[in-house]
């Protein structure tokens, strides 16, 4: 007499605990990181201004190397560090034979985009916008395809200089440079 049925099963339950094993909940440093200031990067663009210096007050990409190109001063990391925190870096810099006292500000004007692939009607690099979340990315990007797994998305943020993938609600907020990744549905 054959058994087929529990060979069956054993395959079945197998499957499943494979498909499971690439489960990566989000870790907790995911959402700890939304409560911080936000960290400068490269692909972000910031809008200076130096009170009653017109001709310094511009719009200024942070480049590859995470530096931002400053007249006079050359220069200034940027990657790392706050806006606030970049302000002073300038304000140090002009007052080291530039300028007597500096009224610096630094202020996000573009943020660097994010990054939408997987199961969407069209995946591709997206403007981000503050208080994204993973289901208006999403959207953004066509919608899910009928194959998608619409409960939960993996996301693959830096923090701290390290890269590290979980898996999040739809729900959850993005932060620029992110990628989403929409997995397809088991069944």
């Amino acid at each position: 007499m054959k058994r087929p049925l529990p060979v069956f099963h054993a395959l079945a339950v197998a499957l499943l605990v494979a498909g499971c094993s690439s489960y990566r909940p989000a870790p907790a440093a995911f959402h700890e990181v939304l409560d911080q200031p936000y960290i400068l990067g490269a692909g972000d663009r910031v809008r200076v201004t130096v009170f009653e210096q017109e001709g310094l007050t511009n719009t200024y990409a942070v480049d590859q190397s995470g530096y931002i190109a400053f007249p006079l001063v050359g220069s200034v990391p940027a990657r790392g560090h706050t806006a606030q925190q970049v302000e002073a870096a300038l304000a140090a810099k002009l007052r080291e034979g530039f300028l007597r006292d500096p009224d610096v500000s630094v202020e996000v004007d573009r943020y660097r985009p994010i990054f939408v692939m997987g199961e969407v009607g069209a995946a591709g690099q997206y403007s981000y916008v503050p208080g994204l979340t993973a289901h208006q990315a999403v959207a953004i990007a066509g919608g899910f395809t009928p194959r998608a797994n619409q409960a939960n998305v993996d996301i693959t943020r830096t923090i701290n200089g390290k890269v590290m993938t979980g898996r999040v609600l739809t729900s959850d907020p993005l932060l620029p440079g992110d990628t989403v990744f929409v997995r397809e549905r088991l069944f």
